[in-house]
């Protein structure tokens, strides 16, 4: 397998494995180890280009910095592409040899499941090394992260209605999701449990069917979904969703959704508070899967106290929320400058030691 060491200003290690045999062209970013090893999931993606999947890979290890730090779990931010199509090009011979570029890191990064990489993906990849998390116990828990990133956004999201409008309740409250994929889907049976109002919008015919029979979910076209009648509009499908195009079609007084990256640039933050819109920062709000499979590589995966550890991600929110509206400053810029304080706290520590 061929391995190149990129250079790339301010991260840890970005290493690009390709391997003829079996297909794979993969980048692995490690942006910031001084809390631990890298840990940050796998995503599968027919990139356009070799430097936008790079681009990718970096602003998701970055944000996995500042999510496992704000998470509080003892890991660094990593991330994984594999520039493949996921419904054609995967092969357990290219989930194997992933796992040979995972190993080839030496510990400096664990994988875990993202978008385009199941279950059963990470499992012909394990057979190339240990360092790799987000598989059931012996009881047949854990594992897929996706329930605890919802169930995290979910929590997250009444924290920013409780913000917005006084209350917590989000019975009658129109919430336009933005990708039904596994966790826009567990995320709205949360919000469909508590009487909101769910407006769907997804490229899979499939998912939209299933979610109009489940939550009785109004269909609307993924162009528009940022700009429907809602009170939250929940991005949970790739990111960049807020942008400059789009960002004047924004009607929901609340962003708040579980896909990574959602402001396109960093000047997104500003615009939206400069429009009284209250955004919930993605790495702090979509933080319940990798506090999961944290918990899992640790073997200290206990559902009940999972669960209960993920309504802190409200707590942290509030805070986050409380500060913003203190300083008159974009609750991006806060939740950055959180993250970045525990890093150099412990960075301080270690050099002192």
């Amino acid at each position: 397998m061929k391995q190149r060491q990129l250079n790339v200003p301010g991260y840890t290690k970005v290493v690009h494995f390709e391997e003829e045999a079996s297909g794979l062209s993969a980048i692995i970013s490690v942006h910031d180890a001084t809390l631990g090893p890298g840990l940050g999931g796998c995503r599968c993606r027919a990139y356009g280009s070799f430097e936008d999947a790079l681009e990718d890979v970096k602003r998701l290890s970055k944000g996995m910095s500042y999510k496992n730090a704000l998470g509080g779990i003892p890991f660094g931010g990593g991330k994984s592409v594999i520039i493949a199509n996921p419904k054609t090009d995967k092969t357990p011979e290219l989930m194997q040899a992933y796992g040979r570029a995972v190993a080839a890191m030496d510990g400096l990064y664990i994988g875990a499941q993202d978008s385009g990489i199941t279950v059963e993906d990470l499992r012909e990849a394990r057979k190339s090394t240990p360092n790799i998390v987000g598989f059931p116990n012996e009881k047949g828990e854990g594992g897929d992260p996706s329930p605890y990133t919802a169930y995290g956004v979910w929590q997250g999201i009444k924290a920013a209605v409780k913000k917005q409008f006084g209350s917590d309740n989000l019975k009658d409250k129109r919430i336009s999701i933005l990708g039904l994929g596994s966790v826009g889907m567990g995320l709205a049976q949360h919000l469909h449990e508590e009487g909101a109002i769910i407006i769907a919008a997804d490229i899979n015919e499939k998912a939209l069917d299933e979610a109009k029979n489940r939550f009785n979910a109004e269909i609307i076209a993924p162009e528009d979904a940022i700009a429907a009648d809602a009170d939250v509009f929940a991005p949970c499908a790739l990111g960049g969703s807020i942008n400059k195009t789009s960002i004047g079609r924004l009607k929901a007084k609340i962003v708040a959704g579980a896909a990574n990256n959602q402001l396109l640039t960093p000047d997104m933050g500003e615009a939206l508070h400069q429009r009284g819109i209250l955004y919930a920062p993605d790495f702090v709000i979509n933080a319940g899967g990798v506090i999961s499979v944290a918990r899992e590589w640790a073997g200290q995966w206990d559902g009940d106290e999972l669960r209960g550890t993920l309504t802190h991600i409200g707590d942290t929110l509030s805070n986050i929320f409380d500060r913003s509206e203190k300083e008159d400053r974009p609750t991006a810029d806060i939740a950055n400058q959180l993250a970045e304080e525990i890093i150099a706290k412990a960075r301080n520590l270690s050099a002192a030691e």
